[in-house]
């Protein structure tokens, strides 16, 4: 079924907060058993807290911009990315060299990859150090801060990761999604490691 999740709001702190209000979950992580969500195509959610969306400009002027056949000027029906034509989709408003808008969008969507690669090394020390505690006898009730950490952290990933922009809809709350992913993420694991001490386990240590 088809599901909004939007009562709470649009930002990812609202849509957890409506999923948790009905303790849902998708699937259940294999390896540590922590209850997650998976996001999907999130890009209107995204777009929403960005700079374009709060100066009016819609999706369509960005990836349908405005063509001429002939004498008359219609929509470009071709739905795609605006890095396609930088002079229709972005310099009708912008003012600038295509090449620094080009490179304004790389440096977007690099540093956002960068962000999420780092995000990803946090998840898996997170999931082995879960993984460390359970082997180690931490029950379910011991783990359940963890694995929710867990969540929070994998679904905050997800969100930046399934929207389709590497971050430029909205630079600034991909990065600060991304940085609460990291957090959660690093709670997870700490939390997983105090346990597997707690039951006499060894925690590896870092490089």
């Amino acid at each position: 079924m088809l599901t909004f999740p939007w009562s709470q709001g649009l930002l990812i702190d609202d849509i957890e907060a409506h999923y948790d209000l009905y303790e849902f979950k998708d699937w259940t992580h294999a390896e540590t058993n922590a209850p997650m969500i998976k996001i999907q195509h999130p890009e209107f959610e995204m777009y929403s807290s960005g700079l374009h969306a709060k100066s009016g400009v819609a999706c369509a002027d960005c990836h349908m911009p405005y063509v001429r056949e002939g004498a008359i000027k219609v929509s470009d029906h071709w739905l795609r990315s605006p890095l396609v034509n930088v002079n229709a989709a972005c310099q009708t408003c912008h003012r600038q060299e295509e090449s620094l808008l080009i490179e304004r969008i790389n440096t977007i969507q690099d540093r956002t990859a960068g962000l999420l690669r780092s995000t990803e090394e946090a998840l898996i020390d997170a999931i082995d150090a879960i993984v460390a505690a359970q082997n180690a006898g931490a029950t379910d009730e011991e783990l359940a801060n963890a694995r929710y950490l867990h969540r929070r952290a994998s679904l905050r990933w997800d969100f930046v990761s399934s929207e389709n922009s590497t971050g430029f809809h909205s630079p600034q709350e991909s990065a600060r999604v991304l940085a609460m992913a990291i957090d959660y993420a690093r709670q997870a694991q700490l939390e997983a490691e105090r346990l597997t001490l707690q039951h006499g386990g060894e925690v590896a240590l870092g490089d």
